[in-house]
């Protein structure tokens, strides 16, 4: 073989091995320390809530302490029940008076971690909790188109999907987010 076709097989195989696997783009790192998204912590969530509102009802107060590792849980699996996700294996971390959520996100042949920066509010209209996406990194991807929305719509549904039917005559008042919990007050109307 000539020393030109060696160089002809060579870009060949490496052009065929790039479209046979994804391609890693990057993206904002993981945190140093994960946190673990178990069924159990989801599962201690619910039943937190639960509890909060059965008391809630006695008292006319509501208050929760909620942690990263039971919102990791919970968005795992809210995540795990869709049949194209937008993206996997959730990272909650609550800061600052802000919610971050890394994850891995797939578009097209190209892979990588995203961070989601969020602003939780309370919508002085309905008492309910609101969701504002304050920056979203992607690397050097853009961010996929609807993204934005079906990931608000996850976080929302988390929320208010977690309150359920019990949350009847339920209006939050104060939400705040510091050291790896956010604390969540409340009145039954």
């Amino acid at each position: 073989m000539k020393p030109n076709n060696h160089i002809q097989l060579f870009f060949i195989i490496l052009v065929a091995a790039s479209l046979a696997c994804s391609i890693n783009v990057g993206g904002p790192e993981y945190p140093a320390q994960t946190v673990p998204a178990s069924a159990t912590d989801a599962q201690t969530l619910r039943d937190m809530i639960q509890q909060a509102m059965v008391t809630g009802a006695e008292t006319g107060v509501i208050t929760l302490q909620i942690t990263e590792s039971q919102l990791t849980g919970y968005i795992a699996e809210k995540i795990a029940l869709q049949t194209t996700p937008p993206f996997t294996e959730p990272q909650i971390l609550l800061r600052n008076g802000q919610m971050m959520m890394y994850g891995k996100f797939t578009q097209g042949w190209f892979t990588g971690n995203m961070l989601i920066t969020m602003n939780v509010t309370i919508d002085e209209a309905t008492g309910q909790p609101k969701i504002q996406i304050a920056s979203a990194d992607f690397g050097p991807v853009p961010a996929p188109e609807g993204l934005n929305t079906a990931i608000s719509a996850i976080i929302d549904e988390a929320f208010t999907g977690s309150f359920g039917p019990v949350a009847v005559g339920f209006r939050l008042q104060t939400i705040s987010i510091a050291d790896g919990i956010m604390t969540v007050t409340g009145r039954i109307k």
